[in-house]
């Protein structure tokens, strides 16, 4: 019998300023859960929530994009036998005007790009067609295992 992979989750959370009702859905047992239906390694993860300052900072220097952008993930491992480690950081701003947009429930949102990247965290990635979809597929299995709808069929 194969035993769950195991995680160690640092969480922070600066913006809980402007934004202590994202804190209130978000308890880190919530987001350990979240993570867990994710993983396929151990993993050592920190899970950071910001505004959208420094959002657009950190996707300004490590991806030349200037804006704020819902989920980075910065993922440390160089080849496949290194252990999962990353940071995932979610610009608050962003997630909850993309699930109003989508009228999608915050925490719905939430769990899809906390799912999201921390497949990106583990090597997984959407840049070609193929791999998108298995991605998605990935993730809409997840998704639906922590009782959540697909995230990619749209609301009506």
């Amino acid at each position: 019998m194969t035993r769950a992979p195991r995680l160690t989750l640092a969480t922070q959370f600066p913006a809980a300023k402007a934004f202590p009702s994202h804190k209130a859905i978000l308890p880190r047992a919530t987001l350990a859960r979240w993570i867990k239906a994710s993983l396929f390694a151990d993993a050592e993860l920190t899970v950071r929530f910001v505004d959208e300052d420094e959002g657009r900072m950190l996707n300004r220097t490590y991806r030349q994009k200037d804006y704020a952008t819902n989920v980075l993930t910065f993922a440390y491992a160089e080849s496949e036998d290194d252990p999962v480690v990353g940071d995932l950081i979610l610009c608050c701003p962003v997630v909850e005007r993309e699930a109003t947009e989508q009228g999608k429930p915050l925490a719905a949102h939430y769990a899809h790009l906390i799912v999201h990247g921390t497949l990106h965290a583990q090597g997984y990635d959407h840049e070609v067609e193929s791999e998108a979809q298995e991605m998605e597929s990935i993730e809409t299995d997840i998704m639906q295992s922590l009782g959540f709808s697909d995230p990619y069929v749209p609301l009506t």
